[in-house]
């Protein structure tokens, strides 16, 4: 410690007569110390060679920014150590320059190469903070090694380091949005996180970068609602905001039978005689139409929303339980609503600024679900200590809630209020009483007698408010409450609130017939004070006067002419322009046109009474919980909470995977492995069974398939699980994994008898289920009948629920037999290949995200395996558009491959795959030798399930397994149709509505010509041309593989102006996606 003195020579001791005194600790003498020396010593601590001074150096310096001191001076200093070995000081050192790193940029930029070096340290930390740091570095000029550096953590095998990508992407967006793109891939591969710590940073990212891209959502929902307890509390909060607008645009509304009885009942509550006198037989008309709605059924996947949230309501944090509030608010039935009552009365033990929030949104809630929070009403009486904002939020709801019920009880609280020394509250509790008389009618006189009595209150804001008030309940009934008038008129002399003399005046005028005697007394009065007047006023005493010139004109006239004299010299224009327009109106003249024989109407024409409303009514329409909604304006990116669909959206796009928490039992699994030994026979009967029997026993094997399907999504699921530790454990032998492999080929083996029937089964439900007629599916399930027997002699390891090829060739026995008794290799290889595999695929496949595929050929390679990743073996594939052999729901792609090592690589053949639900693969033979440097091609077939999700497979050698996946462009999920342009109409009539998407684009000038549109069309879409009459008009058909429905295209290339593309097919996801692609290429 021979450099410690060094650092409190300095600065200890006394000074000099002109010099500061500094203290000991140079973190605590900030306020009386000069900035010229302060932080010479902390310099020196980091320049030694000595860790521990470092790392006390660095604590200090982070204590100082922790206290709000400016470290910024120290950056130099700081920034030398990011290379340091001990892992402390780094994780300080990075603490420091995220902090710092936007400010001084320059010096940031200067180490950015270290920075590099820290993505890939060992320690999970370092990573994230390195990362956090490049992200924090606000330099167009290094947006390229940021994106790359947060593909690379996207990929990482710490969940941490995900997280930290996530929160990077934001950032990334913000300083190049020309990024978006490659930004939603990262997106996207990050919604398929299974862990919670990265759930609620990416869906953070979507709402930052992509909210629109509603579509990322689909197959990540039911894991998002199942994960959303396990998620950090800022996480849930955005992820059930984020769900909210996407269960908006995906369910129906819960409430929509309830809306149509509701306005049934009101017709017939206000119908008249006539409607009654029409007889039984409209109303036996009405009786039927009501039933003709669909009765509602609440969407299964809207249910596990509503379910999953509701246990977040017992949140400790007080955003989770708003944010769960407003969920059930939108989206719950309304007998399901009021579990949140309870839980936001809780909150309003919280701080006065939760309280200010939540009070906000009770106050709307209570406006359309009154009963929900009326048990909890004496919650809502206001204490002394409440802030006033508080305590006009708690009035706002009392009034909200009163009704006939408790309304003594609200005006006893409201008399009590009326006393307090808070002259605002005072003033918002008369307001509130008066709301009272109007909405409920029975205490209307009790209310106006009340405030009648303040109007003797010693304090003139009480009384004025008291007078605006009166004015608008005498309204309701004028002539019934002439006293009244008379009383507010002798206030005339004392009331000096500008607000309350107006009203008063306006009263007089409006009633005058009721007060003639004391009307032109006050007109007198006022015409004396009329210069000192307010402006306001001054306006209503023109008005009184010329209301009692037309009534009472021997009495006013010439106080009328008096006042009108006044006002034309008035300094305020209004009041000018209003006495000039009222004389020509009142008094005639030669020159009077037709209005001044029509100013008595014009006058005193009777006026609706004043509706006193809550300023909470219309507030509902933004989201609950939201900035926009506290401040009744929309903030700067706030997301429109979606109107409810008329029709329910294809709820079959949130079927491609069933989340790992609903598991299968080991029982259920151990029923799967036993069912070979008795269910050959069952196997067998199932499609023909299917096939010939009628609409109902149809229906019955549909349901089914359908749950066999969805045990075969399980298992799917749970192979994928097994493949994602694999990836996290990459430090485990390989001598583990081959037993794994081993016993999963077992039961495979075992499950091979039993999907004789299953899988045909399951495939019919799936194609039952997309297609339109049930003829195809008869037909389909007629060609499936002839494969189960080629499958009992075959043992494929893809075949899940998928029909094998018919073609069976010994080579195809031996497929699962090399694995399953692979030598066992050193755990080091295994480890440092494995990493390797899984870098490659993540690096180099570009093509993963089905919306954002550039246009594919029908000819064009893709790389489905790098040299480098394949140690020599690289591996492309094409979709050859050609009908496959084996099976024509399949896609037909050709696998080619190239071996550029020096050794042959043998036995290339299929191992496992890891399929979603409805994908099948039919495997190529197995290659037995490919030498160095030759080439050979093999075709595969693929029943993507008319979705453009992955097919996951091994390509296995003798000796490596290595990880692929093919995921196709819409485009290729379809064959071409050939028609006539009459069927083409036809069919295009029956596709309309839900099923027809339209988009608006430009043409380049290029994109002109009739060839180059139609190839671009036909290159981006496996879509055959029908012949059409007009010049600028495109038409395109084809069918989807698996389902055979049509897909139309329509484009209509007018020479001026937008064209627009127009695709009609059941498949409306399809279509989507066709429509966003086929715009792509035709742009470009």
């Amino acid at each position: 410690m021979s450099a410690a003195p060094a650092y409190s020579e300095d600065k200890g001791g006394s000074a000099g007569p002109g010099e500061p005194e500094y203290g000991h600790d140079p973190a605590s003498g900030g306020i009386f110390s000069s900035d010229y020396k302060r932080h010479d010593d902390l310099k020196e601590m980091l320049d030694t060679n000595k860790d521990s001074l470092k790392l006390e150096a660095m604590k200090r310096i982070v204590a100082m920014i922790a206290r709000g001191k400016n470290a910024s001076d120290l950056f130099p200093a700081v920034v030398k150590n990011v290379a340091c070995k001990n892992i402390e000081v780094k994780k300080l050192v990075y603490v420091y320059l995220v902090r710092y790193a936007e400010e001084q940029q320059d010096l940031a930029l200067l180490s950015i190469s270290t920075f590099q070096r820290g993505l890939k340290d060992p320690n999970q930390l370092i990573r994230a903070s390195a990362l956090r740091v490049l992200s924090s570095i606000r330099v167009p000029i290094i947006v390229p090694i940021m994106m790359l550096a947060i593909k690379e953590a996207a990929s990482d095998m710490s969940p941490y380091v995900r997280k930290t990508a996530a929160h990077a992407i934001p950032k990334l967006y913000s300083l190049d949005s020309d990024q978006k793109d490659q930004l939603i891939e990262v997106i996207e591969k990050l919604l398929a996180d299974k862990t919670t710590l990265v759930a609620g940073s990416v869906v953070m990212a979507f709402e930052e970068v992509c909210p629109e891209r509603i579509d990322l959502i689909h197959k990540n929902y039911r894991k998002l609602c199942n994960l959303l307890i396990d998620v950090e509390e800022w996480g849930q909060v955005v992820i059930i905001s984020m769900l909210t607008r996407y269960a908006r645009t995906q369910f129906l509304s819960p409430t929509q039978n309830e809306s149509l009885l509701e306005e049934n009942a009101e017709k017939a509550f206000y119908g008249s005689e006539e409607d009654e006198a029409k007889g039984a037989g409209s109303e036996d008309a009405a009786a039927a139409a009501l039933p003709a709605r669909k009765p509602y059924v609440m969407d299964p996947d809207h249910r596990l929303l509503l379910r999953n949230t509701k246990p977040l309501l017992q949140s400790r944090s007080a955003a989770v339980v708003m944010a769960v509030a407003q969920l059930y608010f939108h989206l719950a039935p309304k007998a399901e609503v009021g579990v949140i009552a309870k839980a936001l009365v809780r909150l309003l033990r919280s701080h006065s600024e939760v309280q200010y929030v939540v009070l906000q949104n009770v106050a709307t809630m209570s406006i359309k679900r009154r009963g929900m929070f009326e048990p909890y009403l004496k919650s809502f009486y206001i204490r002394s200590t409440d802030p006033t904002q508080i305590k006009i939020l708690k009035l706002e709801v009392l009034t909200n809630l009163a009704n006939e019920t408790n309304i003594p009880t609200v005006l006893r609280e409201f008399q009590t209020y009326i006393r307090s020394m808070d002259k605002d509250f005072v003033a918002a509790t008369i307001q509130a009483i008066g709301r009272c008389a109007t909405n409920i009618g029975r205490v209307r006189d009790t209310c106006l007698n009340g405030l009648v009595q303040l109007l003797s209150n010693r304090d003139e804001l009480v009384v004025a408010e008291s007078v605006v008030v009166i004015k608008k309940l005498l309204q309701m009934q004028p002539a019934q409450h002439g006293e009244i008038i008379k009383h507010l008129a002798k206030l005339t002399d004392n009331i000096q609130v500008p607000m309350a003399r107006a009203s008063i005046l306006w009263l007089i005028g409006e009633y005058c017939e009721h007060v003639p005697r004391i009307a032109p007394d006050v007109l007198r009065k006022m015409a004396k004070s009329f210069t000192a007047e307010e402006d306001i006023v001054k306006l209503q005493v023109i008005n009184l006067a010329a209301k009692l010139y037309l009534t009472n004109s021997k009495q006013t006239k010439l106080l009328t002419q008096y006042v009108l004299s006044l006002a034309k010299y008035d300094q305020n224009y209004d009041i000018r322009d209003r006495a000039r327009f009222t004389r020509q109106l009142i008094v005639p003249s030669e020159q009077g046109g037709a209005l001044s024989r029509h100013a008595k109407k014009l006058f005193l024409a009777p006026k609706p009474a004043p509706v006193l409303e809550s300023s909470f009514k219309d507030r509902d329409h933004f989201q609950l919980g939201s900035l926009s909604h506290l401040l009744n304006a929309k903030a700067t990116g706030y997301q429109e909470l979606p109107d409810w669909p008329e029709e329910a959206p294809d709820p079959s796009v949130r079927n491609v995977e069933v989340p790992e928490w609903t598991k299968c039992s080991n029982r259920e699994k151990r029923k799967e492995k036993e069912k070979p030994f008795y269910s050959d026979s069952e196997g067998e009967s199932g499609p023909t069974e299917s096939a010939d029997s009628d609409p109902e026993s149809e229906s019955e094997s549909d349901s089914k398939s359908s749950s066999e399907s969805g045990s075969g999504e399980s298992s799917s699921e749970s192979d994928n699980e097994d493949q994602d530790e694999d990836e996290e454990k990459v430090r485990g032998s390989e001598s583990e994994q081959s037993e794994e492999d081993g016993e999963k080929r077992k039961t495979k083996k075992k499950k091979v008898p039993e999907g004789k029937g299953e899988a045909s089964s399951s495939d019919e439900g799936s194609e039952s289920s997309s297609s339109s007629s049930e003829s195809e599916m008869t037909s389909e399930s007629e060609e499936e009948q002839l494969e189960p027997a080629s499958w009992r002699r075959k043992t494929p390891p893809s075949s899940k629920s998928a029909p094998a090829a018919k073609e069976i060739s010994l080579l195809d026995l031996e497929d699962f037999t090399p694995p399953s008794v692979q030598p066992v290799s050193p755990p080091a290889i295994v480890s440092t290949s494995l990493a390797a595999d899984l870098e490659g695929l993540t690096l180099t496949d570009s093509t993963l995200v089905p919306s954002l595929l550039s246009p594919v050929s029908g000819v064009g390679r893709q790389e489905l395996l790098h040299r480098v990743a394949g140690e020599g073996l690289a591996v492309d594939y094409t979709f050859s558009r050609q009908p496959f052999s084996g099976d024509p729901h399949m896609v037909s792609v050709h696998i080619h491959f190239s071996n550029s090592s020096d050794t042959p690589i043998k036995g290339l053949h299929l191992g496992t795959s890891k399929l979603p639900a409805g994908i099948s693969i039919q495997e190529f033979p197995e290659i037995e030798s490919l030498a160095p440097g030759e080439s050979a091609t093999a075709v595969m077939g693929i029943n993507f399930c008319d979705s453009t999700q992955a097919a996951n497979f091994q390509l296995c050698t003798q000796t490596r397994q290595f990880y692929v996946s093919i995921q196709p462009p819409v485009g290729e999920l379809m064959a071409p149709v050939f028609m006539s342009e009459n069927e083409f109409k036809k069919e295009q009539g029956k596709l309309m509505g839900m099923n027809e998407i339209t988009e608006k684009l430009m043409l380049p000038d290029t994109c002109r010509s009739d060839h180059i549109v139609v190839q671009k069309v036909t290159t981006t879409a496996n879509l055959g041309r029908v012949p059409c009459g007009t010049s600028d008009e495109y038409r395109f058909a084809g069918r989807t593989l698996t389902s055979g429905s049509l897909v139309l295209l329509t484009l209509d290339a007018r020479p001026a102006g937008a064209a627009q593309l127009t695709v009609n097919s059941e498949k409306m996801v399809i279509g989507t996606m066709l429509v966003k692609d086929v715009i792509q290429a035709l742009t470009q």
